[in-house]
């Protein structure tokens, strides 16, 4: 196999993901497990959610749609609320592991689903320092942002744009991103996928690191 670039995304893979609260705000409130995921999922590609992503609606649009299709469902959430959920932790180990792809010579990106005035630094919690973004970021040649970019994860040509900016193949590239919706359309095209754990990054940093051949 031959690996000339690593893609990663950002929240949940650098961080801690957004389902983790998502689930606990579930749990709080008695909602049926994965109530807002299943939200999030309907309607795909138009729904209130990817519509933000992609910064084709503001943030009071945002917050009324998607009370809309949240009652819908069952149980009413101001986009505004899901929004305050975003508040993420560093995970080190898959930090340490871009450092380590990057020093051994692999081309680097990051293809990240984020929101119009709320890139990486905005979805941290209070606690995490902001500067740690910068470091990160500068170990990637290449970042894609849905909200600056007007496209978004599973669409398919958003891997295209990375593939095309790295100048490699999807077959030469490696893809970590913590939900298995947007691995698919990667593994479609011939990128070797890794699924990371919401839990533990470190099972996938290790699975890394064997296609790499790292020791």
């Amino acid at each position: 196999m031959n690996i000339e670039a690593v893609i990663f995304d950002f929240g949940g893979v650098f961080t801690t993901s957004p389902v983790q609260n998502f689930a606990a705000f579930e749990r709080k409130h008695g909602l049926p497990e994965r109530f807002i995921g299943a939200v999030i999922k309907t309607n795909l590609h138009d729904n209130a959610w990817a519509r933000f992503e992609r910064a084709e609606i503001d943030i009071e649009t945002f917050d009324a749609a998607f009370a809309e299709e949240s009652r819908a469902a069952g149980f009413e959430i101001r986009g505004k609320m899901l929004v305050g959920l975003l508040s993420l932790t560093f995970q080190q180990p898959m930090i340490d592991a871009l450092a380590r792809v990057k020093m051994a010579g692999f081309k680097t990106g990051c293809i990240t689903n984020n929101l119009p005035k709320l890139d990486s630094k905005g979805m941290l919690a209070a606690s995490e320092s902001r500067d740690a973004v910068e470091a990160i970021h500068g170990n990637f040649d290449h970042v894609i942002e849905s909200a600056k970019a007007g496209i978004r994860k599973p669409e398919p040509r958003i891997y295209e744009m990375m593939c095309e900016a790295l100048g490699v193949q999807p077959r030469s590239c490696v893809f970590l991103d913590d939900l298995g919706v947007n691995l698919k359309p990667a593994k479609a095209m011939g990128m070797t996928t890794i699924k990371v754990p919401f839990e533990d990054v470190r099972p996938a940093v290790k699975e890394l690191y064997r296609i790499l051949d790292f020791s």
